[in-house]
């Protein structure tokens, strides 16, 4: 278990960078359950960055802005 915990702030960049994150997700998978192809390499590179890139640059921004 992690020694930090919970957050104490709602601006904590990791935090932020989660919440971001599982909404990305949620996006990606909503956006999967209306296509019926399966993946295919391009499709799995723009999951990985649909994910990734929202939360890096949300982490980013939260932490600058506090």
């Amino acid at each position: 278990m992690s020694s930090t915990g919970f957050p104490s702030s709602w601006s904590d960049p990791e935090y932020i960078a989660t919440v971001v994150g599982v909404l990305a997700t949620g996006v990606v998978i909503f956006h999967s359950a209306l296509t019926k192809s399966g993946p295919t390499v391009e499709e799995v590179l723009f999951v990985v960055l649909a994910i990734t890139l929202p939360a890096g640059i949300a982490y980013e921004i939260a932490s600058r802005w506090g």
